[in-house]
């Protein structure tokens, strides 16, 4: 129960802030089913999933589809159907050339809230660039401010 029981939200196996967003719109009671990478399997509801065990992936279920075949794809398309929303955090274009952008959801369920996250946008010069927060951090500044004074930025030790 939560604030968001009875919402819908499919998320596109990723990493960053798409499963940590994706962890708290299932902590307040969202019904999130993760697609991860893996051989195409048939979905017909958000019912035939399984439970993940991961930390992070806490509170939802998840599907392995093959979204390089026209099966998994169908897979996802029908997740949509009865979807409120879906997270996806590839680069820019490859929602599209896989079949699940936003023209190919919206037209299965004109309802949907589309959401993605890269680390630089759409569009610009790094828009095909990965983003990390390591990068962010670095170009905006602060990462001179960690470690000793005059040496490199501190790494995490192993």
């Amino acid at each position: 129960m939560g604030p968001l029981s009875g919402v819908r939200i499919v998320e596109i196996a990723g990493i960053g802030p798409g499963p940590f967003a994706a962890m708290m719109l299932s902590d307040m009671g969202a019904d999130v089913v993760r697609v991860d990478r893996a051989q195409a399997k048939v979905v017909e509801t958000f019912a035939d999933v399984a439970p993940s065990k991961e930390v992070l992936n806490r509170g939802r279920r998840s599907v392995g589809i093959d979204l390089k075949h026209p099966d998994g794809v169908e897979a996802v398309l029908r997740l949509v159907e009865q979807a409120d929303g879906l997270l996806e955090g590839f680069r820019p274009g490859v929602a599209e050339r896989l079949g699940i952008g936003p023209d190919a959801c919206l037209a299965r369920n004109p309802r949907l809230v589309y959401g993605r996250m890269t680390g630089w946008g759409q569009e610009g010069p790094w828009a095909q660039a990965a983003g990390h927060d390591i990068n962010y951090i670095s170009l905006a500044g602060a990462l001179a401010h960690f470690g000793r004074a005059g040496g490199s930025p501190r790494r995490r030790s192993t």
